[in-house]
């Protein structure tokens, strides 16, 4: 069994070069935080940059640096200053982060950039392929590192491969806006399993795979080539234990041995027992909104001016990024508001606001959450919100007040905290009189129910579930890999089809013979394709039969010509070595005027779908339309027409972005099924791609060798990843 592997833009600790003596601190972010209690470095592996550049260190020993990160189950990607710049602070929080939190007005798109970007995220995939095994299993964290994931399955196909963003995964419309979106898109799905923190970016990041790349998408499952790739939603959670066992090791000490923090406070309380402590910790990033918070609280004081000298704000700002302008811009816009704030309501006795411009020890964090009478977390977009959990597990006795805005990720599983619009400062100052004014009994229901729940999805339980999804997930390929067809699965097909005496070979067209077309008028057969046709249907032991969902007239232009067995709309003609199309059924298409004008009426309220006539059946194609979009109006088609159609001896087909409407009892599974009643065959084959070929998979013999074209739920025993790997077994076939 394989080691976990743990790889993150940084590592959970940071190196600092003193006078060329190396020294390791731990790392602060929310992401090492909650990750590196589930890190077992004596087992494990965590891949990461150290903190120093290349530069910071070019007068110390490599070996120093590695032994000592080796010691702590690390192992380090070296950067230089050039890629620290491009990468971190270019691309991935120049780029990425405002967009993906829909600051677009900060979002730059430099090539520049981006080159620095795809060149990081190589060296990245290049230590997981020098550390670590192909059967490790590999957990890529973190909007840094997108393109990780299909670098190393480039290297290691059967790599087992998670990944998890912090962030928000934005609406399509905005993601669009970049211009490397598709890059993006295909980076992530190398991994076999992707983990979101809300269903709202899952779903987000579902519609980009659609509408972007255009695979297929079922439920939370997307279809790429012989893999399947899972998506789904984890809500991180905190080390409960953690934060909990520390409150009380707080709350157990004596006054005169607590931290000189938690004296100051004592003393305020104590001097104005009424007063209420309100707390706002985040990084100093605009995505926190603490500009907005800072003037909404301005607004509370005008509005209930009975709080002043009864509130005070503790605001807590962790330097980041420090050398980015619009966060340079933002701390003197927070520096201003805070100075004039307090400059214009401070009194001699109170100052509404203490600001904090610093990181503090874990323990005076403790000294904040258990102080504090309320919580006041208001980012404007925030994946997940941590602070948030840590503050509830903080509050032993249950009391205490979250005001929580319903933009942080955490909103969605912390419902019984006062939810707020981070913009509507009218609500936030009623909100904020609300908390202050909360009986404590009430308070302390709503925190209970809330540990409760933090209690049971741990960091712990949070890393073991998308691990124990991800190895799921594996499982689940390896089954579609065990039916995939592989040389030695081709090559037993191959035998069987050599030494039969008489074949009988069933092609489907769209989809397996050639692409998909925006046009299909246009997905016309190329030399190739009828190169191969042409030795099928000369060799005197095989049947070939191309049997579509297409028009005859088309098949007629395309393929009568070369005297080729044909079945078109599905099994309602048939065309045997060139001769004229003849009914295979008995099929009336006197109901088609009563259905057209209903299908027409979706044409008009659905862009980019159209109307396909043919001679005993209607489709309606919906691939060009927005994929979310034609899924709902087929969908809504399909209900439409089941009522309309339930007396007429008719049904509705789902094909692939296809909709068609033809007479019940008519389908390709039948011809076929009669067709190989007309003599003894003792090999046969049968390719297709979608659901209308399922039901030849389903009436052929238990003997026949059935294909499906991607790896989808099928009746076929075996399938291949696309329509060039089923030209090469076709051509495999024919090989003397």
């Amino acid at each position: 069994m394989g080691k976990t592997v743990i790889i993150s833009n940084r590592l959970p600790l940071q190196l600092q070069n003193n006078n060329e003596t190396l020294s390791a601190t731990p790392s602060v972010g929310g992401l090492a935080t909650g990750v590196k209690s589930v890190h077992t470095k004596d087992k494990d592996l965590w891949i990461g940059w150290n903190g120093l550049s290349e530069e910071d260190t070019q007068n110390i020993d490599q070996k120093e640096i590695d032994d000592l990160l080796t010691a702590h189950g690390c192992a380090n990607v070296a950067l230089n200053q050039d890629d620290v710049e491009g990468f971190y602070f270019g691309f991935s929080n120049r780029t990425i982060w405002p967009l993906f939190h829909y600051f677009l007005e900060y979002a730059e798109f430099e090539l520049s950039f981006w080159e620095a970007y795809k060149r990081v995220n190589q060296k990245f995939a290049d230590a997981i392929i020098a550390n670590c095994a192909e059967e490790d299993t590999i957990w890529v964290h973190d909007y840094q590192l997108m393109l990780v994931p299909q670098m190393v399955r480039e290297q290691w196909p059967d790599a087992t491969i998670g990944f998890f963003l912090h962030i928000p995964f934005p609406s399509y419309e905005i993601f669009r806006v970049m211009p490397w979106r598709k890059e993006v898109i295909q980076g992530l799905l190398g991994a076999d399993l992707l983990g979101f923190h809300t269903y709202d970016y899952e779903r987000h990041f579902l519609s980009s795979v659609r509408r972007l790349l255009g695979l297929e998408v079922s439920f939370n499952d997307i279809y790429l080539d012989n893999r399947v790739i899972k998506v789904d939603s984890f809500p991180m959670g905190i080390d409960y234990d953690k934060f909990e066992q520390a409150a009380i090791a707080h709350n157990s000490l004596m006054p005169q041995n607590r931290s000189d923090l938690q004296q100051r406070l004592d003393k305020h309380k104590i001097s104005t027992p009424d007063a209420k402590f309100l707390l706002s910790i985040d990084r100093l990033d605009y995505s926190k909104g603490i500009a907005k918070r800072l003037k909404s609280f301005e607004y509370f004081l005008q509005k209930y001016p009975e709080y002043q000298q009864k509130v005070r704000l503790i605001i807590l700002a962790v330097p980041s990024r420090s050398n980015v302008p619009q966060y340079q811009l933002l701390k003197k816009e927070i520096d201003e508001l805070v100075g004039r704030i307090n400059g214009e309501l401070a009194t001699v006795n109170w100052t509404p606001i203490w600001y904090f411009y610093r990181s503090l020890p874990f323990e005076n964090l403790i000294d904040l959450y258990t102080s504090c009478d309320i919580a006041w977390l208001t980012p404007i977009r925030d994946g997940m919100n941590l602070v948030a959990k840590e503050y509830i597990a903080t509050r032993t006795d249950q009391s205490g007040v979250l005001i929580l805005s319903e933009m942080a990720g955490s909103a969605n599983e912390m419902m019984e905290s006062l939810l707020i619009n981070p913009n509507n400062f009218e609500q936030i100052a009623d909100t904020i009189h609300d908390a202050i004014s909360m009986p404590m009994a009430e308070q302390q229901a709503r925190n209970k129910t809330l540990q409760e729940r933090l209690r049971r999805y741990n960091v712990g339980k949070w890393a073991t579930d998308f691990m124990e999804s991800l190895q799921a997930q594996k499982n689940n390929n390896v089954s579609f890999s065990s039916r995939k067809i592989t040389a030695s699965v081709a090559k037993k097909i191959k035998t069987a089809y050599d030494t039969a005496q008489k074949r009988l070979v069933f092609l489907d067209y769209d989809g397996t013979l050639v692409g998909f077309h925006k046009n299909p008028k246009k997905a016309s057969p190329d030399a190739g394709l009828y190169e191969i046709l042409e030795h099928f249907h000369n060799d005197p032991k095989t049947d070939l039969y191309l049997i579509s969902g297409r028009d005859k007239q088309t098949f007629t232009n395309w393929f009568m010509p070369k005297g080729y067995n044909m079945v078109t709309e599905h099994g309602v003609w048939i065309s045997r070595a060139g001769s004229d199309f003849t009914l295979l059924e008995n099929v009336k298409n006197d109901w088609m005027d009563k259905i057209r004008p209903v299908l027409e009426s979706f044409v008009d309220r659905t862009p980019g779908s159209f109307i396909e006539e043919k001679n005993y059946s209607l489709a309606w194609h919906y691939r060009n339309t927005d994929p979310d979009f034609g899924q709902l109006r087929c969908t809504e088609l399909t209900t439409v027409l089941t009522s309309l159609i339930a007396n007429d001896n008719l049904s509705v087909l789902n094909g692939n972005k296809v909709l068609e409407i033809k007479n019940s009892g008519v389908n390709k599974g039948r011809v076929a099924s009669k067709l190989f009643m007309e003599d003894s065959y003792d090999f046969v084959m049968a390719i297709g791609d979608d659901w209308t070929d399922e039901y030849m998979f389903e009436e052929l013999p238990e003997m026949a060798t059935t294909i499906k074209v991607g790896p989808k739920k099928t009746h076929a025993k075996y399938f291949v990843e696309n329509t060039e790997k089923v030209r090469e077994l076709l051509k495999q076939l024919l090989e003397e």
